[in-house]
């Protein structure tokens, strides 16, 4: 791979920036990792090798060691068929575990199962079988193409590694097995043969809604044939991605019964709460569930590390601690000297570069072969970019790899042995996911996570118990939201048209949505159906990933090549006027964003900095529907525009992260008309609760953190689908005003349930800060990991109080009240 020389200046921040000298041992042969069946380093072994140095040793904060665990093994069911036991066999597998043959039977009955058991479990496998052995028996029918299979991925990656796993398995099996991936990326020549001759089809949802579902008489014969559908990692589909999900699903179980079909669907997830109950709510039919995991695993190591100060200085003299990614950099780089096979999770695309750019130099500094087996990983590249870094992390031909969560999801990296967290990735759930990825081939496995240079982390790394002794959080999703189901109906009613018995699978919502369809003219009814008449694409109507525009094209000036792609959401913080744009070790200055055409063009060059977006946000009230006092207080609900507006840049010095400077930007504000609750206090109020002037702002902002934390325990939601802003003084309300909103156009239905609820969902945000042990506030009660001011200020005293006076006066059911 390309291998490329920091920019000017790097090499004298990092050695500013070193407390001690940073020193590598000597690596083994840059050419190939140990053999397999080689003896590889223990992970305790690893992480003593990356601590020596009373410096490097104060950096730990807490290990965590979770114990080997020893396997217990089955007997396949009879009634798999012998040719796929044989070939499972031949790929070296004698015996299933366990819970692999429990979620083989349940297969075999017909019965819809969740396999949620640990990374690297073998999930995969439990699926495969029973579909391998389906269209087995499909193969040798007399008639018709015999029996299909759909899989669904939540990314292309993975969609695209599970195609290559199937082939590899299934070769022993001929042509009686076919798969074929169907995506974004399969080219229109190769898309007539998926539909004719496949019989294993490798896609997405977004395919799923926009390709196929639309177009179900020309896949008539996949459908009707149609016997098992795999939902891999389905913990990702939460929120209102996953409620979205959740009614293709059910639009894909009508097509197939219109075509005589009753496919079982086979679910796996690794990390996810109550998986039964999530599956059930997102196929919309009841489910089996496993969840003992009986395979073997070795030993964990798993380490908290926190960057040591610096002699650098912040704003009003804070003492500023070294930046998770230069210290990511240098863990990646003594885990590559000592032939670890290491993945880097970073929450930002420009993170995922800088470390690999870093450790790219520090290794060719040593051995100039070594740099090109490091790469960043990342959503934006150019399909065939995203296939080679795949296919080289699996043979073994990168030792690391610097990836955002675009390869978080079960992508089979088999043989990896450490995982590095650059910054808590905001669940529990995402954090063992990441953690998984190393293991997987039954070895030891190292995962750290480093923290970065804020409260959470901060609070993460010194407190433990608030990662490994808690559940990893539920899968929360709610097909029966009347803003994600009405779009669905309109798609559902354009493939054919929907009938009262339609209305048991799309739920119990529909018959009070047809009628607003209607008024809308989006639905017409004729006879005892309704129909889609208009010209427009019906399936349009729904973005399931709320992306909000089309992608914005990377573009070389010079040469007009194509470099990648950036969301249009993202593109106004990543892609403006003088940003510094990273792409495979490469360094690029964007020399003007085209919002127009949709294109930012780059040129090559070679700054000494990186640059950070600066925005505003702030919420008008277009329309108060509803109000209620509550004493002097007002709960309020209605609809708002939220307005976000990236009004500059800071360049700041790579490494340190100092700020070199700030420059104006002239960028068109992004607007979200959605639906909002608010509430507002008076200054009798404050006097009463002792908020002082001084403390308002910061407890405003801790009561909007936990309130938004709470929600999801009310209203069917996730966290991250819902957003909040607090204010000492609005403009509309001239008060001190806490919002929170549906962070979707036209809202969620999320804001609305927070209405009806709030003396108990406010009471229970009062309960959990109060009762929290903590002193000043923590991630449990008041810190959020969204907050864009880095939960500063805030004021935990102030926010009981302040919670505490507002609910002496609500009334028990506001709804009966409005």
């Amino acid at each position: 791979m390309a291998f490329n020389h920091l920019p000017a200046g790097v090499h004298d921040a990092l050695c500013a920036l070193s407390v001690t000298p940073v020193t590598h041992s000597v690596p083994m042969a840059s050419n190939q990792l140990p053999p397999d069946g080689g003896t590889r380093p223990s992970p305790r072994t690893v992480l003593d090798r990356l601590t020596q140095g009373a410096s490097r040793a104060t950096r730990i904060t807490h290990t965590e060691h979770l114990p080997p665990r020893i396997g217990s093994h089955a007997e396949w069911p009879a009634r798999i068929r012998p040719e796929v036991t044989d070939a499972v066999r031949a790929a070296g597998i004698e015996r299933p575990w366990t819970h692999q043959a429990r979620t083989v039977e349940h297969a075999l009955r017909g019965e819809s199962v969740v396999i949620a058991t640990g990374t690297a479990s073998g999930k995969s496998l439990a699926y495969l079988v029973p579909v391998l052995s389906g269209l087995l028996e499909g193969s040798e029918a007399p008639n018709g193409r015999g029996a299909t299979a759909l899989y669904l991925a939540p990314t292309k990656a993975l969609a695209a590694d599970q195609r290559r796993a199937v082939g590899e398995l299934a070769a022993p099996l001929g042509s009686a097995v076919r798969p074929a991936v169907y995506d974004g990326d399969t080219p229109v020549e190769e898309r007539e043969w998926v539909r004719q001759y496949g019989n294993y089809v490798l896609t997405n949802p977004d395919m799923l809604h926009l390709g196929i579902l639309p177009a179900h008489p020309r896949w008539s014969s996949f459908l009707r044939a149609l016997k098992y559908v795999v939902i891999d990692e389905c913990h990702s589909y939460r929120g209102v991605f996953g409620s979205h999900v959740a009614q293709v699903i059910r639009r894909l179980r009508r097509i197939c019964a219109r075509y005589g079909s009753e496919p079982v669907f086979l679910l796996a997830s690794a990390t996810a709460a109550e998986p039964a109950q999530a599956a059930e709510r997102l196929i919309g039919q009841p489910v089996a569930e496993v969840t003992e995991d009986t395979s073997p695993r070795g030993e964990v190591v798993f380490a908290l590390w926190e960057p040591p100060l610096t002699e650098l200085h912040g704003e009003q003299g804070a003492p500023v601690r070294r930046t998770a990614t230069a210290e990511t950099a240098d863990l990646l780089t003594d885990l590559a000297l000592q032939d670890v096979r290491t993945v880097a999770f970073v929450r930002s695309r420009r993170g995922a570069e800088l470390i690999a750019l870093i450790t790219q130099e520090r290794l060719g500094a040593i051995d100039r072969a070594l740099a090109g087996r490091v790469a960043a990983y990342r959503g934006g590249y150019l399909p065939e970019e995203r296939r080679a870094l795949e296919r080289a992390l699996h043979t073994g031909d990168l030792l690391g790899l610097a990836a955002t969560t675009a390869l978080e999801l079960g992508v089979d990296v088999s043989g990896l042995d450490a995982v590095l967290i650059a910054g808590y990735p905001g669940t529990r759930a995402s954090l063992w996911q990441q953690a998984g990825r190393a293991g997987r081939s039954g070895q030891g496995a190292l995962a750290v996570l480093v923290a970065r240079d804020d409260p959470l982390d901060t609070y993460l790394v010194h407190h433990p118990e608030a990662l490994f002794d808690q559940p990893v959080e539920s899968t929360v999703l709610d097909p029966d939201n009347p803003y994600v189901l009405a779009p669905h109906l309109c798609a559902a009613a354009a493939e054919l048209p929907l009938t009262e018995d339609d209305f048991p699978l799309f739920g119990p919502a529909v018959p009070h949505i047809l009628p607003s369809l209607e008024a809308r003219k989006l639905l017409r009814r004729r006879a005892k159906a309704w129909h889609w008449t208009r010209r427009e694409r019906a399936a349009d109507l729904a973005d399931i990933r709320g992306q909000g525009g089309s992608p914005v094209q990377i573009v070389e000036a010079g040469t007009g090549r194509l470099l990648g792609t950036v969301d249009a959401a993202a593109a106004h913080t990543t892609v403006h006027d003088g940003a510094v744009h990273l792409h495979q070790g490469r360094t690029y200055l964007v020399k003007h964003l085209d919002l127009e055409d949709d294109v930012a063009l780059v040129e090559e060059a070679d700054p000494p900095y990186s640059t950070t977006a600066r925005d505003t946000t702030a919420v008008s009230i277009l329309e108060t529907e509803t109000e209620i006092p509550w004493g002097d207080s007002r709960l309020c609900f209605g609809s708002v525009e939220v307005t976000n507006q990236v009004v500059s840049y800071l360049r700041r010095r790579l490494i340190t992260g100092e700020v070199l400077g700030e420059t104006k930007l002239d960028l068109p504000p992004r607007t979200l008309r959605t639906r909002a609750v608010w509430w507002t206090v008076t200054e009798d109020q404050l006097d009463a609760a002792r908020v002082n002037p001084e403390q308002l702002g910061g407890a405003l902002h801790a009561a909007e953190h936990a309130s938004i934390g709470l929600l999801p325990l009310f209203a069917t939601c996730d966290r991250w689908d819902i957003g909040g802003v607090s204010l000492p003084l609005h403009p509309d309300t001239l008060l001190p005003t806490v919002f929170v909103y549906d962070g979707h156009p036209g809202g969620a239905g999320f804001a609305e349930r927070a209405f009806h609820t709030a003396p108990e969902w406010l009471a229970a945000t009062r309960k959990a800060i109060a009762s929290c042990e903590c002193e000043a506030g923590c991630p449990s009660c008041i810190q959020s990991p969204k907050c864009g001011n880095g939960n500063d200020p805030l004021h935990k005293r102030g926010a009981v109080r302040l919670l505490t006076e507002l609910l002496r006066h609500a009334p028990r059911r506001p709804a009966e009240n409005s």
